[in-house]
């Protein structure tokens, strides 16, 4: 009979319901540390044995103190054989329980490549990997001396934000030192990069002992960073997939993925093509399963579900058992989501077949659609995004914090 276990996952965001309820029907003990703000959300709770809360979801030192105090007491009376981190901002609060209770699995040294977007970069460039041009913004010398070497427009972005969340874009040396001295005392949290138009894409993985076994690529119709600065439409489908575009993204991920130290877990990656050279450069990661209903999309497309075969691979890692993945499909779909001005918006009016999915949350609409032809994924992603505009876009100010 296999080894019970016990899994600690960690989510300060409402997500991650299939992941507990695969890891619960692996034979797991699954305990869950939560937001005390998400207690009453619906979580599935036949799948969690017990139930732990934070005050804050922020990574602060006094909020990781909490934690760590609380969990030491929690371990008297409670075995923990792993620990989970279910969000980006989780990453940080697992690695650093793995760390002080000597726990296996990944360390607060590689988690911080999967975090920290000038750790991630340094750790490319360092590989041979391209990246957009960077600096840290430690040294007010080598500041200018980027600003200088290198052309307008650049991004300032927070090292460990999710998403487009807390970027600037400034366009001479003046405005860049301007939003710099505005960070104050946070200024070292943050990087500069020049920007670059491009297409820009994100690969959808699994890993298991350091090799990809399970890879999704697909373009950004309308990137995150578009949505949130520009109040678009999200959009993005995926590639085809015996194209060169999606062969070199599949490669390029292999690469990151080695060069992070990557060993078993989902992850969610961004990378661009860049317009000026035709050539891809890493953007970002995380070791995770992706946002914003792009797990729907790849499931969709796939017939992976990324939560729980990821909870699947964990236990069975842990266990030191074969992990098998789920036959693969080859389906075409594209995913599109708006904001809607109404609470909630009636969508009966959009009847193609090809819809899988629908958007049920309050203040939005979506639908991911599914074809064994791709030019008419694009096509339905079009006509709805015309149709969304007309019937329901809205737009917000970015968050100071991401919301999925």
């Amino acid at each position: 009979m296999s080894q019970k276990l016990s899994f600690l996952c960690i989510s300060t965001y409402f997500k991650g319901e299939a992941f507990l309820k695969a890891c619960k029907e692996a034979g797991n003990t699954v305990y869950l540390l939560t937001y005390e703000k998400l207690a009453d959300h619906p979580w599935p709770r036949e799948a969690v044995d017990e139930f732990f809360y934070l005050p804050s979801q922020d990574n602060s030192s006094q909020n990781l103190d909490v934690m760590i105090n609380g969990l030491a007491h929690i371990m008297r009376s409670h075995q923990m054989d792993r620990v989970v981190a279910m969000d980006d901002f989780d990453v940080e609060k697992a690695a650093l329980v793995r760390e002080t209770f000597r726990i296996p699995g990944m360390g607060q040294t590689t988690a911080r490549f999967f975090r920290d977007k000038l750790a991630m970069r340094m750790r490319a460039a360092a590989d041979g990997i391209r990246v957009p041009a960077f600096s840290s913004l430690f040294h007010d010398e080598t500041i200018t001396d980027f600003l200088r070497n290198t052309e307008a427009p650049w991004l300032i972005k927070p090292r460990a934000e999710a998403s487009a969340t807390g970027i600037k874009k400034v366009h001479s040396l003046d405005e860049a030192w301007q939003v710099i001295h505005s960070l104050g005392d946070l200024r070292h949290t943050f990087l500069i990069e020049q920007f670059k138009p491009g297409r820009v894409f994100h690969v959808d993985s699994l890993s298991q002992n350091g090799k990809t076994i399970f890879t999704r690529a697909s373009q950004y119709l309308a990137t995150p960073m578009d949505v949130a600065h520009g109040g678009g439409v999200f959009r993005t489908a995926i590639l085809p997939f015996d194209s060169d575009e999606a062969q070199s993204l599949y490669e390029l991920n292999d690469a990151v993925m080695a060069a992070f130290r990557m060993q078993s877990s989902a992850s969610h990656s961004e990378y661009i093509r860049g317009d000026h050279d035709g050539e891809y450069y890493f953007l970002e990661t995380s070791s995770r399963v992706g946002g914003a209903n792009i797990a729907e999309l790849v499931e969709i497309s796939s017939g992976v579900n990324l939560w729980a075969e990821w909870a699947k691979l964990e236990s069975a890692m842990a266990r030191n058992e074969p992990y098998q993945l789920p036959a693969v499909q080859h389906h075409y779909a594209g995913l599109i989501i708006s904001l809607a001005r109404q609470p909630w918006p009636n969508t009966d009016g959009f009847t193609d077949s090809e819809i899988q999915w629908r958007m049920n949350k309050e203040h939005h609409v979506g639908f991911i659609v599914q074809s064994p032809d791709r030019e008419r994924v694009l096509q339905l992603l079009d006509n709805y995004m015309e149709r969304i505009y007309q019937e329901y876009h809205a737009s917000a100010p970015v968050p100071d914090k991401p919301t999925n």
